[in-house]
């Protein structure tokens, strides 16, 4: 049976709340992080893990369930480029409040609207992928396609996808070193791509003049609604969007590796490559982007249909994605809740490697002893 859709229209909440905060001015900018994070969270200890799976093959209509991510992309546009005007015009805001408040609509933007893009890139038609982009570019991360379904999804758990966060990686090591591979590889892959095709590196073909493109359009908007101080606001919600898209890659496949097999080549990409999450509320938030390990093994899954994995075959994160990131961001705690998971999955799923010392991975930055 498949899920009911309105409760995945919960991150439509955040919308009216970041109204209300841009009214009220002042410590109420603090309502929009409060609640995607903090009350978020102690739902999720109140609503408790839903561990049921509807059938992947169901023919059930599921309008209404991905209509949420067809109608968010002008929603977020409307939302940022009013966020300025507002920002730049109301006179009870002072800079640090204007500041507050796109940094406030980036946590939107970045926890669900970068969400949704990831959801809508994933398809094939033309029209879903082109929503996904405009997304992605709000935040000036169009990149993110290629990178995404190109590199991670392909190198997941391997040296080769700068994605995947290495044991006992802080995340404020794993931020930087993301933010300029990331851009590496996904120009890499399209420059392969146009070889291959016979154009020239910036040929028409080449997505990453959408993703520049785009960025540039926006910023002009931005500059042409309120200057340069327009352009600073719009790149703060951008920068805390991308903050918080990399704060969930890092905890997604957190020492979490793929094994080679006798012939050199790495194994497929199983549950047990990707931290999997089974609280409710959240998973309502975020429409399903916790139940990874099933989107990893099933990539095309549309979320409605994502399954849930049992201890035996996915490791579980201790919570949702919102308490997650507050751990993230904390290097000691994260390593003291997270590091004895990563070695209980090392002997659960490959009890037969003895020394995980090679899998440091000095070529992406010295990262402490195992």
């Amino acid at each position: 049976m498949v899920p009911a859709a309105l409760p995945f229209w919960l991150p439509i909440t955040l919308l009216p709340l970041t109204g209300f905060a841009a009214v009220m001015g002042e410590w109420w900018m603090l309502v929009i992080p409060v609640y995607a994070w903090v009350i978020m969270s102690a739902l999720d200890a109140i609503g408790g893990l839903n561990l049921d799976n509807p059938d992947p093959n169901s023919k059930t209509s599921l309008f209404w369930h991905l209509a949420v991510t067809w109608v968010w992309p002008p929603l977020q546009i409307i939302t940022i480029f009013v966020g300025i005007w507002y920002a730049t015009t109301a006179p009870h805001l002072a800079i640090h409040e204007q500041i507050g408040l796109m940094a406030a609509i980036g946590v939107t933007t970045g926890a669900i609207g970068i969400n949704f893009a990831h959801e809508l890139i994933h398809q094939r038609n033309r029209w879903e992928v082109t929503l996904g982009d405009l997304l992605l570019i709000s935040t000036l991360y169009g990149h993110f396609r290629t990178e995404h379904l190109q590199v991670h999804h392909r190198f997941v758990g391997t040296p080769h996808d700068p994605v995947t966060a290495r044991y006992n990686e802080s995340f404020w090591h794993f931020f930087p070193r993301v933010l300029w591979q990331q851009i590496a590889s996904s120009w890499a892959v399209e420059a392969q791509r146009q070889a291959k095709r016979g154009e020239p590196t910036l040929g028409p073909s080449n997505p990453f003049l959408r993703y520049w493109g785009g960025g540039l359009a926006f910023m002009a908007l931005a500059y042409a609604m309120a200057g340069g101080w327009g352009v600073a606001l719009f790149s703060i919600q951008a920068f805390v969007a991308i903050l918080h898209l990399e704060l969930v890659n890092y905890i997604e496949h957190y020492g979490l590796v793929r094994m080679k097999d006798a012939r050199g080549r790495y194994e497929p990409v199983k549950p047990r490559h990707s931290w999997n999450a089974s609280h409710r509320v959240t998973n309502w938030l975020l429409i399903n982007l916790q139940r990874h390990s099933d989107h990893h093994y099933k990539p095309n899954r549309r979320f409605p249909l994502l399954q849930t994995y049992s201890t035996e075959e996915a490791p579980q994160l201790p919570f949702g994605y919102p308490g997650m990131l507050l751990l993230a961001s904390n290097p000691l705690l994260f390593r003291r809740v997270m590091n004895p998971r990563v070695r209980a999955w090392r002997k659960q799923f490959y009890p037969e490697v003895e020394d995980w010392s090679r899998f440091k991975h000095p070529d992406h930055g010295e990262v402490q002893k195992v």
